[in-house]
């Protein structure tokens, strides 16, 4: 699940001893890298959503995890992560305890993707990744919702939420903040920082509200 950092990354190159036709095939092969991860990882995804509802392809880090599990300290039960990308959320959560932990991802090469870490972390077939649209599916059920999504889909979605997720549901979102809601609470700094959601509160911005004890698990 983890990210390598660049000197992770080094290091590996150091131990293999790739030698000058290693380097020289590592470095022709990065010219093609950009294009084969927009044809082969994100287009296939985009081809049946709209324009506007595009979402691309940015992987989570570390830190950016370790934050959506902070702010979901406390709670229980199951968790979807709408727009899974490669399982990263999905699979943390489950190592926190969360369970059933769902991922909807729609494009296949990610799902495939999330299938694989999930293998290489052991847990395989203890998680899911399905492969729908995340404005398909129905979260009447869903009282933990992880998204790490574009400012552009964000209204929309904020929609979605408050029409489906049951009273005691919390959404943390991480990268961009919800344009029309107020967080309960903030964890990180910059590209990192997360923001949590009670549902609860959204639907009476306009009075006091304290969170429930229903609000705080699931």
């Amino acid at each position: 699940m983890d990210q390598d950092t660049p000197e992770e990354v080094l290091a590996e190159f150091k131990e293999r001893r790739l030698g000058a036709w290693g380097l020289l095939q590592v470095t022709a092969g990065t010219g093609l890298a950009v294009y084969a991860m927009w044809a082969g990882v994100l287009m296939p995804g985009f081809r049946r959503v709209p324009l506007k509802l595009q979402v691309p392809y940015l992987p989570a880090s570390r830190t950016q995890v370790r934050n959506v599990m902070t702010l979901l300290k406390g709670r229980s039960g199951g968790i979807a992560d709408l727009g899974s990308g490669d399982g990263r959320i999905v699979l943390e959560a489950y190592r926190k305890g969360f369970s059933p932990a769902v991922g909807y991802e729609l494009n296949p090469w990610l799902v495939r993707l999330a299938h694989f870490h999930a293998w290489r972390a052991g847990h395989y077939g203890k998680v899911s990744y399905l492969q729908k649209d995340l404005w398909k599916v129905s979260l009447a059920d869903c009282r933990n919702v992880t998204v790490f999504l574009a400012p552009s889909v964000l209204p929309l979605l904020q929609k979605k939420l408050l029409a489906e997720l049951p009273e005691d549901a919390i959404v943390v979102a991480g990268r961009f903040p919800f344009p029309n809601w107020t967080p309960s609470k903030i964890e990180g700094e910059g590209v990192d920082r997360a923001w949590a959601y009670h549902i609860q509160a959204q639907r009476q911005p306009d009075g006091p509200w304290e969170p429930t004890e229903a609000g705080h698990a699931s």
